[in-house]
Protein backbone atom coordinates (compact mmCIF):
# COMPACT_ATOMS: atom_id res chain seq x y z
CA UNK A 1 0.00 0.00 0.00
CA UNK A 2 1.56 3.30 -1.39
CA UNK A 3 -1.66 5.60 -0.45
CA UNK A 4 -4.72 4.90 2.43
CA UNK A 5 -7.53 4.88 -0.46
CA UNK A 6 -11.38 5.82 0.36
CA UNK A 7 -13.67 3.42 -0.11
CA UNK A 8 -16.43 3.91 -2.11
CA UNK A 9 -19.15 1.79 -3.85
CA UNK A 10 -16.57 -1.20 -3.56
CA UNK A 11 -13.92 0.58 -4.67
CA UNK A 12 -10.51 1.89 -3.74
CA UNK A 13 -10.44 5.65 -4.31
CA UNK A 14 -7.18 8.27 -4.08
CA UNK A 15 -7.22 11.67 -5.13
CA UNK A 16 -4.44 14.34 -5.49
CA UNK A 17 -5.67 15.92 -1.60
CA UNK A 18 -3.88 13.67 0.89
CA UNK A 19 -2.53 13.83 4.24
CA UNK A 20 0.30 12.44 6.14
CA UNK A 21 0.45 10.03 8.46
CA UNK A 22 3.33 10.24 11.18
CA UNK A 23 3.97 7.67 14.28
CA UNK A 24 3.11 9.47 17.15
CA UNK A 25 6.16 7.72 18.98
CA UNK A 26 8.73 8.21 16.55
CA UNK A 27 7.57 10.56 14.59
CA UNK A 28 8.42 9.50 11.26
CA UNK A 29 6.66 9.16 7.98
CA UNK A 30 4.36 5.95 8.25
CA UNK A 31 2.53 6.48 4.90
CA UNK A 32 0.17 9.21 3.00
CA UNK A 33 -3.30 9.28 2.95
CA UNK A 34 -6.00 10.34 0.63
CA UNK A 35 -8.47 12.95 2.02
CA UNK A 36 -12.04 13.08 1.40
CA UNK A 37 -13.90 16.11 0.14
CA UNK A 38 -17.15 16.85 0.01
CA UNK A 39 -17.68 15.29 -3.52
CA UNK A 40 -15.91 12.34 -2.13
CA UNK A 41 -18.68 12.42 0.94
CA UNK A 42 -21.82 12.98 -1.47
CA UNK A 43 -20.43 9.97 -3.50
CA UNK A 44 -20.12 7.70 -0.46
CA UNK A 45 -23.33 8.63 0.31
CA UNK A 46 -25.07 8.25 -3.04
CA UNK A 47 -23.48 5.04 -3.38
CA UNK A 48 -24.85 4.19 -0.16
CA UNK A 49 -28.36 5.26 -0.83
CA UNK A 50 -28.42 2.77 -4.69
CA UNK A 51 -27.17 0.11 -2.46
CA UNK A 52 -29.76 0.53 0.38
CA UNK A 53 -32.75 -1.66 -1.14
CA UNK A 54 -31.48 -4.50 -1.73
CA UNK A 55 -29.27 -4.98 0.94
CA UNK A 56 -32.20 -4.32 3.07
CA UNK A 57 -34.02 -6.61 1.24
CA UNK A 58 -31.66 -9.74 2.23
CA UNK A 59 -32.26 -12.69 4.36
CA UNK A 60 -31.55 -12.07 7.90
CA UNK A 61 -29.25 -15.48 7.60
CA UNK A 62 -27.36 -13.93 4.61
CA UNK A 63 -26.22 -10.80 6.23
CA UNK A 64 -25.26 -13.23 9.56
CA UNK A 65 -23.21 -15.36 7.18
CA UNK A 66 -20.94 -12.04 5.92
CA UNK A 67 -20.76 -10.80 9.43
CA UNK A 68 -19.44 -14.35 10.34
CA UNK A 69 -17.14 -14.17 7.62
CA UNK A 70 -15.60 -10.65 8.03
CA UNK A 71 -14.74 -11.88 11.56
CA UNK A 72 -12.78 -15.27 10.22
CA UNK A 73 -11.47 -13.28 7.81
CA UNK A 74 -10.32 -10.41 10.74
CA UNK A 75 -8.87 -13.23 13.04
CA UNK A 76 -6.33 -14.45 9.67
CA UNK A 77 -5.16 -10.76 9.32
CA UNK A 78 -4.20 -10.40 12.31
CA UNK A 79 -0.77 -9.41 12.64
CA UNK A 80 -1.35 -7.20 9.58
CA UNK A 81 -4.05 -5.31 11.52
CA UNK A 82 -2.12 -5.07 14.66
CA UNK A 83 0.49 -3.49 12.68
CA UNK A 84 -1.30 -0.78 11.01
CA UNK A 85 -2.32 0.38 14.52
CA UNK A 86 0.60 0.33 16.42
CA UNK A 87 2.51 2.13 13.48
CA UNK A 88 -0.19 5.05 12.70
CA UNK A 89 -1.51 5.52 16.20
CA UNK A 90 1.12 4.39 18.36
CA UNK A 91 -0.46 2.09 20.26
CA UNK A 92 1.08 -1.26 22.42
CA UNK A 93 1.40 -4.59 20.76
CA UNK A 94 -0.49 -6.17 23.51
CA UNK A 95 -3.60 -3.93 23.47
CA UNK A 96 -3.82 -3.47 19.69
CA UNK A 97 -4.19 -7.32 19.78
CA UNK A 98 -6.56 -7.46 22.64
CA UNK A 99 -8.32 -4.58 20.97
CA UNK A 100 -8.35 -6.83 17.78
CA UNK A 101 -10.02 -9.52 19.30
CA UNK A 102 -12.69 -7.70 20.87
CA UNK A 103 -13.91 -6.52 17.77
CA UNK A 104 -14.08 -10.16 16.35
CA UNK A 105 -15.82 -11.24 19.52
CA UNK A 106 -18.43 -8.27 18.74
CA UNK A 107 -18.60 -8.86 15.08
CA UNK A 108 -19.23 -12.96 15.98
CA UNK A 109 -21.55 -11.82 18.54
CA UNK A 110 -23.98 -9.09 16.86
CA UNK A 111 -23.81 -11.75 13.86
CA UNK A 112 -26.00 -14.29 15.84
CA UNK A 113 -28.45 -11.91 17.13
CA UNK A 114 -29.51 -10.90 13.66
CA UNK A 115 -31.44 -13.67 13.36
CA UNK A 116 -33.55 -12.52 16.51
CA UNK A 117 -34.67 -9.12 15.11
CA UNK A 118 -38.61 -9.22 14.84
CA UNK A 119 -42.12 -7.58 14.45
CA UNK A 120 -45.01 -8.12 17.77
CA UNK A 121 -49.10 -8.04 17.20
CA UNK A 122 -49.66 -7.10 20.56
CA UNK A 123 -52.98 -7.92 22.01
CA UNK A 124 -55.51 -4.18 21.63
CA UNK A 125 -58.46 -2.76 23.03
CA UNK A 126 -60.66 -3.51 19.95
CA UNK A 127 -62.00 -6.69 18.75
CA UNK A 128 -60.92 -7.51 15.75
CA UNK A 129 -58.04 -4.71 14.92
CA UNK A 130 -54.97 -6.33 15.91
CA UNK A 131 -51.64 -4.15 15.68
CA UNK A 132 -48.75 -5.10 13.80
CA UNK A 133 -45.79 -3.96 15.16
CA UNK A 134 -42.66 -3.87 11.87
CA UNK A 135 -39.39 -3.16 12.42
CA UNK A 136 -37.97 -1.17 9.03
CA UNK A 137 -34.66 -0.31 8.54
CA UNK A 138 -33.17 3.03 7.92
CA UNK A 139 -30.00 4.31 6.22
CA UNK A 140 -27.63 6.60 8.33
CA UNK A 141 -23.85 7.71 8.66
CA UNK A 142 -22.20 6.13 11.59
CA UNK A 143 -19.30 6.58 14.20
CA UNK A 144 -16.34 4.32 14.44
CA UNK A 145 -17.91 2.18 16.86
CA UNK A 146 -21.13 1.28 15.14
CA UNK A 147 -20.72 -0.37 11.98
CA UNK A 148 -21.65 -3.90 12.87
CA UNK A 149 -25.55 -3.06 14.10
CA UNK A 150 -26.70 -1.28 11.29
CA UNK A 151 -25.40 -3.20 8.66
CA UNK A 152 -26.80 -6.48 10.59
CA UNK A 153 -29.83 -4.62 10.34
CA UNK A 154 -29.95 -3.91 7.31
CA UNK A 155 -28.53 -0.42 6.99
CA UNK A 156 -26.09 0.57 4.40
CA UNK A 157 -23.54 3.46 5.90
CA UNK A 158 -20.63 6.18 5.46
CA UNK A 159 -17.71 5.50 7.78
CA UNK A 160 -16.04 8.16 8.97
CA UNK A 161 -12.68 7.59 10.12
CA UNK A 162 -10.19 9.38 12.28
CA UNK A 163 -7.33 11.24 10.68
CA UNK A 164 -5.34 9.86 13.15
CA UNK A 165 -5.16 5.81 12.16
CA UNK A 166 -6.80 5.79 9.06
CA UNK A 167 -5.23 2.68 7.73
CA UNK A 168 -7.07 0.53 10.46
CA UNK A 169 -10.56 2.30 9.17
CA UNK A 170 -9.45 1.88 5.84
CA UNK A 171 -9.05 -2.11 6.99
CA UNK A 172 -12.20 -2.61 8.31
CA UNK A 173 -14.15 -1.93 4.93
CA UNK A 174 -11.55 -4.29 3.03
CA UNK A 175 -12.37 -6.63 5.52
CA UNK A 176 -15.94 -6.70 4.96
CA UNK A 177 -15.87 -6.21 0.90
CA UNK A 178 -13.81 -9.54 1.19
CA UNK A 179 -16.25 -10.82 3.43
CA UNK A 180 -18.53 -10.45 0.79
CA UNK A 181 -20.17 -7.21 1.48
CA UNK A 182 -21.99 -5.69 -1.65
CA UNK A 183 -20.49 -2.48 -2.89
CA UNK A 184 -21.72 0.51 -1.53
CA UNK A 185 -22.98 -1.07 1.97
CA UNK A 186 -20.12 0.27 4.01
CA UNK A 187 -18.22 3.43 2.29
CA UNK A 188 -15.09 4.35 4.32
CA UNK A 189 -13.68 8.32 4.36
CA UNK A 190 -10.87 10.17 6.50
CA UNK A 191 -9.73 13.72 5.83
CA UNK A 192 -7.33 16.37 6.64
CA UNK A 193 -8.84 18.35 10.35
CA UNK A 194 -8.95 21.67 8.28
CA UNK A 195 -11.88 19.93 6.26
CA UNK A 196 -13.76 18.25 8.93
CA UNK A 197 -16.71 21.01 9.30
CA UNK A 198 -17.39 21.12 5.37
CA UNK A 199 -17.56 17.47 5.13
CA UNK A 200 -19.24 16.58 7.86
CA UNK A 201 -22.10 19.24 7.26
CA UNK A 202 -22.07 17.62 3.94
CA UNK A 203 -22.75 14.63 4.94
CA UNK A 204 -25.14 14.92 7.58
CA UNK A 205 -26.72 17.18 5.29
CA UNK A 206 -27.41 14.84 2.41
CA UNK A 207 -31.41 13.70 2.66
CA UNK A 208 -30.59 10.64 2.10
CA UNK A 209 -28.80 10.13 5.48
CA UNK A 210 -30.99 9.20 8.47
CA UNK A 211 -28.85 8.53 11.43
CA UNK A 212 -25.57 9.81 12.76
CA UNK A 213 -23.57 8.15 15.12
CA UNK A 214 -20.66 9.61 16.89
CA UNK A 215 -18.11 8.71 19.20
CA UNK A 216 -15.27 11.28 20.78
CA UNK A 217 -15.37 14.61 22.76
CA UNK A 218 -17.93 16.45 24.01
CA UNK A 219 -17.02 19.28 22.33
CA UNK A 220 -17.27 18.06 18.79
CA UNK A 221 -20.70 16.34 19.84
CA UNK A 222 -22.49 19.79 20.41
CA UNK A 223 -21.27 20.68 16.73
CA UNK A 224 -22.65 17.60 15.39
CA UNK A 225 -25.98 17.67 17.50
CA UNK A 226 -26.67 21.03 16.72
CA UNK A 227 -26.15 20.25 13.03
CA UNK A 228 -28.03 17.31 12.97
CA UNK A 229 -31.02 18.57 14.97
CA UNK A 230 -31.08 21.70 12.20
CA UNK A 231 -31.63 18.94 9.42
CA UNK A 232 -34.05 16.40 12.00
CA UNK A 233 -31.74 13.84 12.09
CA UNK A 234 -31.61 10.92 15.46
CA UNK A 235 -28.36 11.09 16.80
CA UNK A 236 -26.37 8.10 18.94
CA UNK A 237 -23.52 9.71 20.38
CA UNK A 238 -20.98 7.84 22.79
CA UNK A 239 -18.66 10.64 24.02
CA UNK A 240 -16.68 11.49 26.67
CA UNK A 241 -16.07 10.42 31.00
CA UNK A 242 -14.09 11.87 33.99
CA UNK A 243 -14.29 7.97 35.77
CA UNK A 244 -13.93 7.58 39.17
CA UNK A 245 -12.62 4.89 41.17
CA UNK A 246 -13.54 5.05 44.81
CA UNK A 247 -11.71 3.07 46.91
CA UNK A 248 -13.39 2.51 50.66
CA UNK A 249 -11.84 1.97 54.12
CA UNK A 250 -12.93 -2.12 53.88
CA UNK A 251 -11.39 -2.51 50.07
CA UNK A 252 -8.76 -4.85 49.72
CA UNK A 253 -5.76 -2.56 48.56
CA UNK A 254 -3.97 -5.32 46.54
CA UNK A 255 -7.15 -5.42 44.36
CA UNK A 256 -7.97 -1.85 44.21
CA UNK A 257 -4.44 -1.12 43.21
CA UNK A 258 -4.18 -3.10 40.12
CA UNK A 259 -7.97 -2.52 38.87
CA UNK A 260 -6.88 1.21 38.80
CA UNK A 261 -3.38 1.04 37.26
CA UNK A 262 -5.01 -1.09 34.75
CA UNK A 263 -8.32 1.16 34.62
CA UNK A 264 -6.43 4.61 34.62
CA UNK A 265 -3.20 3.89 32.27
CA UNK A 266 -4.51 0.75 29.78
CA UNK A 267 -3.88 2.65 26.10
CA UNK A 268 -2.08 5.15 27.47
CA UNK A 269 -5.31 6.69 28.86
CA UNK A 270 -6.72 6.91 25.75
CA UNK A 271 -10.15 5.00 25.72
CA UNK A 272 -13.61 6.91 27.40
CA UNK A 273 -14.31 4.85 30.62
CA UNK A 274 -10.16 4.88 31.23
CA UNK A 275 -9.98 6.09 35.35
CA UNK A 276 -9.13 9.24 35.68
CA UNK A 277 -10.41 10.04 39.77
CA UNK A 278 -9.03 7.78 42.44
CA UNK A 279 -11.14 8.74 45.26
CA UNK A 280 -9.70 7.00 48.71
CA UNK A 281 -11.25 7.19 52.04
CA UNK A 282 -8.54 9.09 54.83
CA UNK A 283 -8.20 5.91 56.84
CA UNK A 284 -6.44 3.79 54.15
CA UNK A 285 -4.84 6.41 52.04
CA UNK A 286 -1.59 6.05 53.69
CA UNK A 287 -1.43 2.40 53.14
CA UNK A 288 -3.20 2.73 49.53
CA UNK A 289 -0.19 4.73 48.49
CA UNK A 290 2.17 2.16 49.73
CA UNK A 291 0.63 -0.17 47.56
CA UNK A 292 0.14 2.00 44.69
CA UNK A 293 3.98 3.31 44.48
CA UNK A 294 5.39 -0.08 45.42
CA UNK A 295 6.50 -0.81 41.69
CA UNK A 296 8.14 2.29 40.19
CA UNK A 297 7.01 1.72 36.42
CA UNK A 298 3.92 0.03 35.06
CA UNK A 299 4.31 -3.34 32.82
CA UNK A 300 1.91 -5.15 31.36
CA UNK A 301 3.90 -8.01 30.27
CA UNK A 302 6.51 -8.87 27.83
CA UNK A 303 5.35 -7.09 25.65
CA UNK A 304 5.11 -3.81 27.62
CA UNK A 305 5.99 -0.22 25.71
CA UNK A 306 6.39 3.38 26.59
CA UNK A 307 3.27 4.80 27.22
CA UNK A 308 2.42 6.47 24.06
CA UNK A 309 -0.32 9.06 22.87
CA UNK A 310 -1.85 8.97 19.34
CA UNK A 311 -0.51 12.62 19.02
CA UNK A 312 1.89 14.59 20.90
CA UNK A 313 -0.96 17.49 21.12
CA UNK A 314 -2.32 14.91 23.20
CA UNK A 315 0.67 14.48 25.65
CA UNK A 316 0.88 18.35 25.65
CA UNK A 317 -2.82 18.94 27.28
CA UNK A 318 -1.48 16.23 29.75
CA UNK A 319 0.99 18.03 30.60
CA UNK A 320 -0.68 21.55 30.79
CA UNK A 321 -3.60 19.99 32.96
CA UNK A 322 -0.90 19.08 35.49
CA UNK A 323 1.25 22.25 35.68
CA UNK A 324 -0.34 23.59 38.89
CA UNK A 325 -0.04 21.66 41.30
CA UNK A 326 3.55 22.54 43.33
CA UNK A 327 6.00 19.72 43.34
CA UNK A 328 5.08 18.24 46.56
CA UNK A 329 1.60 17.90 45.97
CA UNK A 330 2.66 16.07 42.35
CA UNK A 331 2.56 11.71 43.18
CA UNK A 332 4.50 10.97 39.90
CA UNK A 333 6.04 8.03 38.21
CA UNK A 334 7.62 10.41 35.65
CA UNK A 335 7.31 12.13 32.06
CA UNK A 336 8.13 11.83 29.10
CA UNK A 337 8.25 14.35 26.13
CA UNK A 338 6.77 14.74 22.63
CA UNK A 339 3.85 12.20 22.35
CA UNK A 340 5.42 9.78 24.88
CA UNK A 341 4.24 10.57 28.67
CA UNK A 342 4.70 8.02 31.71
CA UNK A 343 1.96 7.38 33.81
CA UNK A 344 1.03 10.31 36.35
CA UNK A 345 -1.07 10.37 39.46
CA UNK A 346 -1.42 13.90 41.02
CA UNK A 347 -2.37 15.34 44.46
CA UNK A 348 -3.49 18.62 45.55
CA UNK A 349 -6.24 18.36 42.82
CA UNK A 350 -9.04 21.37 43.80
CA UNK A 351 -12.46 22.13 41.92
CA UNK A 352 -10.18 25.23 40.88
CA UNK A 353 -8.45 23.76 38.44
CA UNK A 354 -8.75 22.54 34.65
CA UNK A 355 -7.69 19.03 36.35
CA UNK A 356 -10.42 18.54 38.42
CA UNK A 357 -13.17 19.22 35.76
CA UNK A 358 -11.61 18.29 32.64
CA UNK A 359 -10.85 14.72 30.54
CA UNK A 360 -7.46 13.83 30.69
CA UNK A 361 -8.10 11.44 27.93
CA UNK A 362 -4.03 10.21 28.61
CA UNK A 363 -2.00 8.95 31.44
CA UNK A 364 -3.22 11.51 34.18
CA UNK A 365 -4.84 10.33 37.03
CA UNK A 366 -6.05 12.92 39.99
CA UNK A 367 -5.74 11.40 43.69
CA UNK A 368 -8.54 12.49 45.80
CA UNK A 369 -8.75 12.04 49.62
CA UNK A 370 -12.26 11.79 51.37
CA UNK A 371 -13.09 11.31 55.17
CA UNK A 372 -16.87 9.53 54.33
CA UNK A 373 -18.30 7.51 51.99
CA UNK A 374 -21.04 10.75 51.20
CA UNK A 375 -17.89 12.54 50.47
CA UNK A 376 -17.00 9.65 47.87
CA UNK A 377 -20.36 10.08 46.23
CA UNK A 378 -20.57 13.65 45.74
CA UNK A 379 -17.07 13.59 44.07
CA UNK A 380 -17.92 10.77 41.96
CA UNK A 381 -20.88 12.62 40.84
CA UNK A 382 -19.21 15.99 40.87
CA UNK A 383 -18.61 16.07 37.09
CA UNK A 384 -20.56 16.56 33.87
CA UNK A 385 -19.92 13.11 32.55
CA UNK A 386 -21.90 10.04 33.31
CA UNK A 387 -20.24 6.86 31.78
CA UNK A 388 -18.94 4.32 34.43
CA UNK A 389 -16.86 4.19 37.26
CA UNK A 390 -15.73 1.52 39.78
CA UNK A 391 -15.96 0.63 43.76
CA UNK A 392 -13.65 -1.15 45.70
CA UNK A 393 -14.73 -3.13 48.88
CA UNK A 394 -15.02 -6.17 50.46
CA UNK A 395 -18.73 -6.02 51.10
CA UNK A 396 -20.57 -6.75 48.11
CA UNK A 397 -23.90 -5.03 49.56
CA UNK A 398 -22.33 -1.44 50.48
CA UNK A 399 -21.08 -1.47 47.02
CA UNK A 400 -24.27 -2.09 45.32
CA UNK A 401 -25.65 0.77 47.87
CA UNK A 402 -23.42 2.99 46.83
CA UNK A 403 -23.24 1.82 43.38
CA UNK A 404 -27.00 3.04 43.21
CA UNK A 405 -26.32 6.71 44.18
CA UNK A 406 -23.31 7.08 41.17
CA UNK A 407 -24.89 9.12 38.21
CA UNK A 408 -23.28 6.63 36.09
CA UNK A 409 -24.73 2.84 35.99
CA UNK A 410 -27.75 0.45 34.47
CA UNK A 411 -29.85 1.25 37.32
CA UNK A 412 -30.76 4.36 36.21
CA UNK A 413 -31.42 2.58 33.18
CA UNK A 414 -28.84 4.94 30.95
CA UNK A 415 -26.72 1.91 30.16
CA UNK A 416 -23.50 3.16 31.48
CA UNK A 417 -21.47 1.12 34.13
CA UNK A 418 -20.99 0.81 38.05
CA UNK A 419 -18.37 -1.92 38.41
CA UNK A 420 -17.03 -3.40 41.74
CA UNK A 421 -13.81 -4.78 42.49
CA UNK A 422 -12.66 -4.30 38.57
CA UNK A 423 -11.70 -1.57 36.60
CA UNK A 424 -13.43 0.85 35.43
CA UNK A 425 -12.57 -0.30 31.63
CA UNK A 426 -15.23 -2.97 30.41
CA UNK A 427 -17.01 -3.25 27.21
CA UNK A 428 -18.86 -6.56 26.28
CA UNK A 429 -21.25 -6.84 23.49
CA UNK A 430 -24.13 -8.11 25.94
CA UNK A 431 -24.01 -4.74 28.22
CA UNK A 432 -26.15 -1.75 26.75
CA UNK A 433 -22.93 0.71 26.36
CA UNK A 434 -23.45 4.49 26.79
CA UNK A 435 -23.53 7.37 28.81
CA UNK A 436 -25.77 10.06 30.50
CA UNK A 437 -25.07 13.25 31.02
CA UNK A 438 -22.59 14.64 28.51
CA UNK A 439 -21.45 11.28 28.16
CA UNK A 440 -23.80 10.81 25.10
CA UNK A 441 -27.03 9.61 24.12
CA UNK A 442 -28.46 6.42 22.85
CA UNK A 443 -27.15 2.91 23.53
CA UNK A 444 -24.77 0.67 21.55
CA UNK A 445 -25.28 -3.28 22.53
CA UNK A 446 -27.47 -5.45 24.89
CA UNK A 447 -30.24 -7.42 24.26
CA UNK A 448 -32.31 -4.62 22.40
CA UNK A 449 -28.83 -3.06 20.56
CA UNK A 450 -30.49 -3.39 16.93
CA UNK A 451 -33.42 -1.40 18.00
CA UNK A 452 -31.43 1.67 17.61
CA UNK A 453 -31.09 1.19 14.08
CA UNK A 454 -34.74 0.12 13.33
CA UNK A 455 -37.05 2.34 12.10
CA UNK A 456 -40.23 0.61 14.14
CA UNK A 457 -43.77 1.21 12.41
CA UNK A 458 -47.18 0.29 13.22
CA UNK A 459 -49.76 -0.99 10.67
CA UNK A 460 -53.35 -1.92 11.93
CA UNK A 461 -55.97 -3.14 9.66
CA UNK A 462 -60.14 -4.31 10.38
CA UNK A 463 -61.49 -7.41 9.92
CA UNK A 464 -64.05 -5.40 7.55
CA UNK A 465 -63.33 -6.06 3.83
Amino acid sequence: MTMISLIIDGKDVTSDNYFHIHNPSSGKLVIPCTSAGVEEATQAVEAAKAAFLAWSNTKPCDRRDILLQAAEIMLSRKEELIRYQMDDAGAGRLFAEKNLLLAVKFIKDFAGKITSIEGVVPPTAYKGLPILDQEKNAPYILGTRSILLPLGAGNTTILKGSELAPRCFWAIGDVFRQAGLPAGCLNVLYHRTSDAAEVTHALIAHPAVRKITFTGSTLVDSIIAATAGKYTKPVLLELGGKASAIVLNDANLETAVAGIKMGAFLNSGQICMSTERIVVQRAVVEDFRKVLFKCREIDYGKDSVPLVLAQEAAAEKNRRLVQTPSPKERTSFSEGGGATMKPLVVEGVTKDMDLYWTESFGPTVSLIVVDTEEEAIEVANDTEYGLTSAIFTRDLLRGIQVGRRIESGIYLWCGSAVHINTLTVRDEPVYPHGGWKSSGFGRFGGNSAYDEFLQFKTITWSEKR
